[in-house]
């Protein structure tokens, strides 16, 4: 099982350091879209997805407000689709796609592979489906899935997974990808984990976690964690449930200082560079505009 690295979108939020956490002085902060390809026995399973092409050619399906404070680069040449295509496969290749969430920034590319399945919390669906708040009305974007995807939804409950309720078994995919909730940035936000298996060589742990908007920082999951300010404004502010959201944070804090498990999140381009590097596998450029 072969694992690659993405950057399925660059964003450019106004902010810098505010929001990188960074030294560097840019006005401009960057954050990516991290998604994984997974190459299985029985084709490709994707894990999140970015934007899509149709984002990048109508940039007016993401919302005026979206593009305003996030202010995406939306480059064509990162979207899953052409990067599964650069890497000799083509798009009905993909026969999964595992959703952290339906936020606008994590399902755009579901158009670009129309044969997956789709894979994602009941509870995220159906708040995508029947948005109930402001706050899910922003967030969702149906026209992202108007062509009808193959819906796989799961129930939340299973084994125990480090703490966590994990839930195995996801039909059409193998032992080694499983979901655990982490219910708090949306109401049925959850992760996907990833068994590498015993022996991962170059130092990485058996476990692999896309933490999807858990959280947003690396330094979130450091012995002393901290947040950039602009980015824990935007984290409460994006909350559906506070006190779900902490709590999952903090079990992802010990998760992560445990030694049993490489965690990232979906936005935090440190993460995705170390990650690339331990690998080796394909990772997109951070676009540089």
């Amino acid at each position: 099982m072969r694992i690659h690295h993405l950057n399925c979108g660059t964003t450019r939020p106004l902010g810098g350091r505010l929001v990188s956490g960074a030294a560097r002085p840019p006005v401009f902060a960057r954050q990516v879209c991290h998604c994984l390809l997974v190459e299985t026995d029985d084709g490709l399973v994707l894990v999140d997805t970015g934007f899509g092409l149709a984002d990048t050619a109508r940039p007016e399906r993401l919302s005026r407000r979206f593009r305003l404070y996030a202010r995406p680069v939306l480059d064509p040449d990162e979207t899953a689709v052409r990067q599964v295509a650069r890497l000799g496969y083509s798009a009905d290749d993909v026969r999964h796609i595992v959703l952290t969430h339906l936020d606008v920034d994590h399902a755009g590319g579901l158009g670009d592979f129309p044969n997956a399945k789709v894979h994602v919390s009941a509870a995220e669906l159906d708040a995508a489906r029947r948005p109930r708040t402001a706050q899910e009305r922003f967030r969702y974007h149906a026209v992202q899935w108007a062509h009808g995807p193959d819906w796989v939804p799961h129930s939340a409950g299973g084994e125990d997974w480090f703490g966590f309720s994990a839930v195995r078994d996801l039909p059409g995919l193998p032992p080694s990808i499983l979901l655990v909730p982490l219910a708090g940035h949306t109401p049925g936000h959850v992760g996907v984990v990833v068994d590498r298996g015993g022996d991962t060589g170059g130092g990485s742990r058996r476990w692999l976690v896309h933490a999807g908007d858990a959280y947003f920082n690396h330094r979130q999951m450091e012995r002393a964690p901290s947040c950039p300010p602009f980015l824990a404004l935007f984290q409460s502010l994006l909350q559906a449930d506070r006190t779900t959201r902490l709590r999952n944070l903090a079990r992802l804090n010990a998760l992560a200082l445990s030694g049993e498990a490489d965690v990232f999140c979906a936005h935090d381009e440190y993460e995705l560079d170390r990650a690339s590097r331990a690998t080796g596998a394909l990772a997109q450029p951070v676009a540089d505009v």
